[in-house]
């Protein structure tokens, strides 16, 4: 019997499962752990082997929320270094694959299933055209899909470190105040779980809204970013109904440049942890407005089918198809 071991580690969380083969969707045992609570992968893997009460896994695949480039690799949000290699002597497993993390996700969208996708735009959808991933959690990941073979092969990027460019004043004083903490001012400073934590620092700090006592309480003993959120939906506070606007709006300008960049007739396809939290925003708010504020190509862009992405775990699930492959491609 043939185990296979995929990973989703990111800044936030390691997301681990173990199944069989043609089981993807069944595993043995999935967990999730606090990633900054261990000192690195080989940790976690350890504890979740025992656990999982399994020796002989086959094939292992690991999706990192970091730039991956052979059998070595450095998290970009974890003072981290994952060594295939060594992985695969400590534990005993013959195929050890590394991918990034967004690469994983692109993986995952081309084996999801209808009911894992909200629309957001119609537009008219390109059989197997170029498809791009986008997606805001802890980091801003960026990946494209292009048919090879007849299927979906994923090419990932660094796309979220491109310089944030800013459409209105208040987003030229936003670039401003971040220019004195960072040298280079990226749309991941922004279009994510930490940017949107920023973009409350700003509207505090110019003096554009004032937290509530009980929103500075939930946020100094929680999910910062999770209770500005919440506090936008649910209580509609000013400064967080602000903050999720602002935020909203600058990542549908990003991603729409990146659409104007890959012109994905295939689709586009907003993953990260963030979307599916805020889709009722997403759906009609003014992400759509900024996605299609492209002066002349307007039109354009609204042919681009776009949808977001509701499963939790697409990245572990192209993990997991990357496992399976890796173990067929080395016999």
């Amino acid at each position: 019997m043939s185990y296979f071991l995929a990973g989703d580690i990111g800044g936030t969380k390691t997301l681990l499962q173990i199944f069989k083969e043609g089981s993807v969707h069944e595993p043995l045992l999935r967990k999730s752990y606090s990633s900054v609570s261990y000192a690195g992968l080989e940790d976690i893997v350890s504890a979740f082997l025992v656990e999982a009460n399994v020796s002989d896994v086959t094939a292992a695949c690991f999706a990192l929320a970091g730039p991956v480039s052979g059998r070595v690799a450095s998290l970009t949000n974890l003072p981290w270094v994952v060594n295939a290699d060594v992985l695969a002597a400590r534990f005993g497993i013959e195929r050890i694959t590394l991918i990034n993390d967004f690469e994983a996700v692109g993986l995952g969208v081309a084996a999801m299933e209808a009911a894992d996708l909200l629309l957001l735009q119609q537009g008219v959808e390109q059989e197997q055209g170029l498809r791009v991933v986008v997606g805001a959690g802890t980091g801003l990941g960026v990946a494209w899909l292009n048919v090879q073979n007849g299927k979906y092969i994923v090419h990932p990027s660094e796309g979220g470190h491109l310089d944030f460019a800013p459409i209105d004043e208040t987003q030229y004083e936003l670039l401003r105040y971040l220019q004195q903490r960072h040298h280079h001012v990226s749309y991941e400073r922004i279009v994510s779980g930490p940017g949107l934590v920023t973009i409350f620092e700003f509207l505090r700090d110019t003096n554009r809204a004032a937290p509530s006592v009980e929103l500075a309480a939930a946020m100094s003993n929680g999910d910062a970013a999770a209770v500005i959120s919440s506090f936008a939906r649910e209580q509609q506070e000013e400064i967080a109904v602000k903050s999720l606007n602002l935020f909203t709006k600058i990542y549908g300008a990003f991603v729409g440049n990146i659409a104007l960049v890959a012109l994905p007739r295939g689709g586009i396809y907003i993953a990260g942890g963030i979307a599916a939290k805020i889709s009722s925003q997403m759906q009609t708010g003014c992400f759509m407005q900024t996605f299609l504020d492209k002066g002349r190509f307007k039109d354009l862009l609204a042919t681009l089918p776009m949808f977001i992405v509701l499963n939790p775990e697409i990245g572990l699930l192209g993990a997991s198809v990357q496992a399976m492959e890796s173990k067929q491609n080395y016999l």
